[in-house]
């Protein structure tokens, strides 16, 4: 069955204008929690930050979606490009409809045991039904940047990593989701997307899921780092270049 979206109103980019000063005073003026997160140390938000893929279907309130997203609008780009292009999903009738767009298209792939292990999982999930890519978040923001532009995956890489951090910080969830950017050369995933903004100059480049975790809080169990290497090069080296 071919599902699209060729009858979703094109929307317009819209960039969230956040004044952080009455943002901060519409958090004081919520619950305790929020206060105090508003000012979660830097290093503990990094630290403490995990991937939340169950969520409450509840859509968190205006204000700190834009924060989300005005901390991934401050993120660097390369030359100071400022391309990355964010569009935030929260209708929910859109959401179902790409979540069936996407679930067809992997439903149709044939992927081999070599093959990335999440798009793997992605594509065997999709063959048995009732597959949601986006794990049923009340928000999904996708990231593109422009087609042939080098530093299009890093840009919005950075992007994205400061808006989850940004989340744990504010006491939400959020996880990253890669499934619009591995099918950003199918045709049904294009139309849907390219009736939601994204431009025909530009390439799906990621995206994360935002919202209250399932039981109020972000996960932030401990996860203990067996990879990701590091390698120093000091003044005690004797290594020649």
């Amino acid at each position: 069955m071919n599902r699209c979206c060729r009858h979703m109103p094109k929307l317009c980019r819209h960039f969230p204008v956040t004044d952080h000063r009455l943002l901060k005073k519409k958090l004081e003026r919520s619950d305790g929690l929020q206060k105090e997160r508003v000012n979660m140390d830097a290093m503990e938000a990094i630290f403490t930050r995990r991937s939340t893929r169950r969520m409450k279907p509840e859509l968190p309130p205006k204000e700190l979606i834009d924060k989300v997203i005005e901390a991934g609008r401050m993120a660097p780009s390369g030359s100071n490009s400022q391309t990355t292009h964010m569009i935030v999903i929260t209708n929910k009738e859109v959401l179902s409809k790409l979540a069936a767009v996407v679930q067809d298209a992997f439903a149709a792939m044939e992927v081999g045991p070599d093959a990335y292990v999440s798009l793997r999982n992605s594509v065997n999930a999709a063959k048995k039904g009732n597959y949601v890519f986006h794990y049923g978040a009340p928000v999904l923001i996708v990231t593109a940047n422009k087609k042939g532009y080098g530093n299009a995956i890093a840009d919005s890489a950075c992007a994205l990593e400061n808006m989850m951090i940004a989340a744990n910080a504010l006491d939400l969830g959020s996880c990253w989701i890669n499934q619009l950017h591995w099918l950003d050369e199918n045709e049904n995933v294009r139309v849907c997307m390219e009736a939601l903004g994204l431009e025909q100059d530009e390439t799906i480049t990621g995206g994360l899921i935002l919202g209250y975790g399932y039981d109020g809080r972000p996960v932030r169990s401990e996860l203990k780092r067996t990879g990701n290497p590091v390698t120093y090069v000091d003044d005690n080296n004797s290594v020649q270049a």
